[in-house]
């Protein structure tokens, strides 16, 4: 396949303005229409400069310290952002009026101003008039017409969850108390509190036979049993007839721990959920040798997925006129008793010599945790006469979204999103259009993330997004016209912006960038802020109208002179051909000066972490540090290839869910096909390629050189998986379900049982104190490799660091390995 740039995105960022980006030959909208991108590079070098590993794993302060939780103004005109101060932990908060063209940063925002910014997660009366917001734990309201602050609670509580009422009045929960403010007089009531106890019961006789002779036969005990019920009367009748009494509180039982709750806009219900105390272990601990006081301290640490059950969670509606509560069952929930797992189980039960017999089993159900959002699972209408539950089943198969019938006290479903492997941790946004009666909501049930609406009376939902591209971050407009999105329709690796309109559903593209982009809407709904990057450029904040193909405006300018004076190729996001289906693998390509002459080139194929993440994109990667290492490595005569494997995010639901209980094949399979493809077509010599990775990325570099030996002559493992068993449920568990269900899943996919199939050699990088993959799993790697009497491999450790490395010494140790590795031998 040859290396041919059927559409060209060329970035233009000179000036305060872009100019127009996008290119296109074909006008059709084809999600692989494009084969091979290219970024221009935009910044001017010198030619004499080199790259360093010294640089490249300093202290990422030199690229400029880039703008971090930026946020609108209340009034549309400004933007907040923080900025990392230099050499220093410190963020400081800067102000940038959005309607100036000069290329400053905004001014310094005083300590002394700080409470008068807002906040990025402020909340607005029904009528937009009243901003409120918390600052370091404590409320204020900004009132637009008169452009004034006031602040309302200042305690050393911390005051979260603001919403406003609809009888205009500013709720907020402090621990699990909640309160009502009216924003003029400032009157604040306590509405319920919440507590983990049983609920006091009037006094009794014990029933045991002592008891009940002891009340008998002593008038002494009789009179003080009489005294306790009297009080305990008294104290009702206060409670219920009056009115200076404190407010009551929901009793939702001994050693029960609270999950979440969320109160009705009209105050008059509450959905609560619940599940009983986690008990804690003493096993989950990790040594920290590098201490102040110069002692081992043993840390506390997650629990693995092997000794880890969650536990159900009940939900329950308290109605608060009364304070009754209601358990809503789940069995109104289609398959909410199916044996999902049977056929996992059937193959495991034969494995050892066993028949399983399927039975209908309640299966474990609690709220839907999506790991990129941030609003709560339970979400109420305007109007506060409806609520919507996101619920999931702990065995990762099937995820819910139903309302409540208030009348019957019970749930009503709305949505079933059923996944034969597991249902994603992303793309589970929801909420009500503006009339109260439709949802809106996320699914992947087509193959890929789209929006879908779903009245309430009716049976069937409506889909408002169609293709093979992913759609993510819908935010409806509070008039209810448009829901804007980010989504990756042009090409899998560019994403934009985009509206859909729900009275015609149109769809319009809003912005045209060859790149990254990440968006808020200002509060006045007539622009966008954009955290916009590419492949050269680290992100920077830009402005733009809220409507389609209008001009793009930058706002901030930290990117440091140092690295626009650095030599960097952008990669060319190519379509490597998979022999194991129809899609591509899209893969970043670095290829130094003239690859096509002289003999064949060495090669590494890097293996991006996180396993659901997307790293061949148009936009800024996390592996920044990578980024830079590959133009070093191509500087030295190195072909680099970054491939997407399957897992990756971005390319839909089939190609995520690829690795169900088979971790480490088709992304190994992958890799196979990236090396084919880099010797028939780049000049590389099948003999002298190599790898590496972290995290998940080391695993794969482990699967690759245990089970495919030939492929790789060279290969390093950061931080890595070595057996699944030992990492942690939420992310493991979808994956490969649970070890005392299917032994099978983690056996086949943890690359401790393929050790002996290494042949070439192998550097293992650990960071002692990480949190996330515990150096246990190197530990118990390398003494399997003593046993098996393997001798090429070494091991590097880092006795200070956790999983994501943050001193530049480590990363500069860790790298020179990496480098000599492949430098020794390829």
């Amino acid at each position: 396949m040859k290396l041919l740039t059927t559409s060209v995105l060329a970035v233009a960022l000179t000036g305060a303005c872009m100019a127009p980006l996008y290119v296109q030959a074909k006008s059709e909208p084809l999600t692989h229409q494009i084969d091979t991108i290219q970024l221009e590079q935009v910044y001017a070098t010198d030619p004499s400069i080199r790259l360093t590993m010294e640089q490249i794993m300093a202290d990422p302060d030199w690229l400029g310290r880039q703008p971090e939780n930026e946020f609108w103004s209340a009034d549309s005109q400004f933007i907040y952002y923080q900025r990392k101060r230099e050499g220093s932990e410190i963020r400081d908060w800067y102000k940038r009026p959005v309607t100036e063209s000069n290329r400053d940063n905004g001014s310094l925002v005083s300590v002394a101003e700080l409470h008068q910014m807002g906040a990025a997660d402020a909340v607005f009366s029904s009528d937009g008039q009243l901003q409120a917001y918390t600052f370091q734990g404590n409320i204020f309201v900004r009132d637009s017409q008169s452009d004034t602050v006031r602040q309302l609670t200042r305690n050393q509580e911390r005051q979260s969850h603001l919403q406003f009422l609809t009888d205009g009045r500013l709720a907020y929960r402090s621990g699990w108390q909640y309160f009502a403010v009216d924003t003029t007089t400032g009157l604040t009531e306590q509405l319920f509190s919440i507590r983990t106890e049983d609920a006091p019961k009037a006094p009794s006789v014990p029933q045991s036979y002592l008891a009940q002779e002891q009340h008998k036969l002593l008038e002494f005990v009789a009179l003080q049993q009489r005294n306790r019920s009297e009080r305990h009367q008294q104290e009702q009748e206060l409670k219920q007839h009056n009115p200076a009494m404190p407010p009551q509180s929901i009793y939702v039982g001994k050693d029960k721990h609270i999950v979440d709750a969320s109160l009705s806009p009209q105050g008059n219900f509450l959905l609560v959920a619940i599940r009983d105390q986690q008990s804690s272990s003493d096993r989950d601990i990790m040594p920290n040798y590098i201490t102040p006081s110069g002692d081992i301290i043993a840390e506390s640490v997650r629990r693995r997925v092997h000794d880890f059950k969650p536990l159900p969670q009940q939900l329950i509606l308290v109605d608060l006129s009364d304070g009754s509560q209601h358990t809503l069952s789940y069995t109104s929930l289609p398959g909410y008793n199916e044996d999902v797992l049977k056929e996992v189980k059937t193959e495991n039960a034969r494995a050892r010599g066993e028949r399983y017999r399927s039975e209908k089993v309640i299966r474990d159900i609690g709220l839907m945790t999506d790991w990129y959002w941030t609003q709560s699972a339970m979400r109420w209408n305007e109007q506060g006469t409806q609520v919507a539950v996101m619920l999931k089943a702990f065995d990762n198969k099937d995820r819910w979204l139903a309302t409540v019938d208030f009348a019957n006290k019970r749930l009503v479903p709305q949505h079933r999103l059923h996944d034969s492997a597991w249902v994603n941790y992303a793309f589970n946004d929801f909420g009500w259009l503006p009339a109260g009666d439709t949802l809106y909501y996320l699914s992947e049930e087509s193959g890929y993330s789209h929006l879908y609406t779903k009245a309430l009376n009716q049976r069937r939902a409506q889909k408002l997004t169609e293709g093979s591209f992913e759609v993510a971050n819908p935010l409806l407009t509070r008039d209810g016209r448009f829901i804007y999105f980010k989504g990756n329709r042009n090409h899998p690796g560019q994403y934009d912006v985009f509206r859909v309109q729900l009275s015609n559903n149109q769809l319009q593209q809003v912005t045209n960038l060859p790149g990254a982009v990440d968006f808020q809407l200002s509060p006045d709904q007539s622009r966008l802020l954009l955290r916009y990057s590419n492949n050269l450029q680290p992100h920077e904040l830009y402005v733009t109208s809220a409507e389609p193909a209008t001009e793009v405006q930058r706002l901030t300018y930290t990117i440091s002179d140092a690295f626009k004076a650095l030599p960097l190729q952008a990669p060319k996001i190519v379509p490597v051909p998979s022999s194991h289906q129809a899609a591509p693998i899209y893969s970043k390509l670095y290829l130094p000066e003239n690859h096509l002459e002289g003999e064949p080139r060495r090669a590494v194929i890097f293996n991006h972490g996180a396993g659901y993440l997307q790293n061949s994109d148009l936009g800024w990667s996390v592996y920044f540090r990578e980024f830079l290492f590959h133009n070093l490595l191509v500087q030295h005569g190195y072909v680099v290839l970054d491939m997407d494997y399957r897992a990756s995010k971005g390319y839909g639901r089939d190609w995520r869910t690829a690795i169900y209980r088979r971790m480490g094949t088709p992304e190994v399979e992958d890799l196979v096909d990236g090396v084919n493809w880099m010797v028939e077509n780049v000049h590389v010599d099948r003999n002298r390629v190599g790898t590496y990775g972290g995290s998940y990325g080391g695993f794969m570099t482990f699967m690759a050189m245990f089970n495919e030996p030939e492929l790789f002559k060279a290969g390093a493992a950061l931080r890595p998986v070595s057996d699944w068993a030992y990492y942690n449920h939420p992310y493991t568990s979808n994956i490969l379900n649970t070890p005392d269900i299917d032994p099978i899943a983690y056996e086949r996919s943890s690359p401790i049982y393929f050790a002996e199939g290494l042949r070439y050699p192998l550097l293992i990088s650990a960071p002692m104190v990480d949190r996330n993959v515990f150096f246990q799993d190197v530990v118990r790697l390398v003494q399997r490799f003593i046993e098996l009497e393997i001798p090429h491999f070494e091991t590097a450790i880092y006795p200070v660091e956790d999983h994501g490395y943050v001193q530049p010494s480590s990363w500069l140790d860790q790298y020179r390995r990496i480098f000599k590795l492949f430098e020794d031998n390829l």
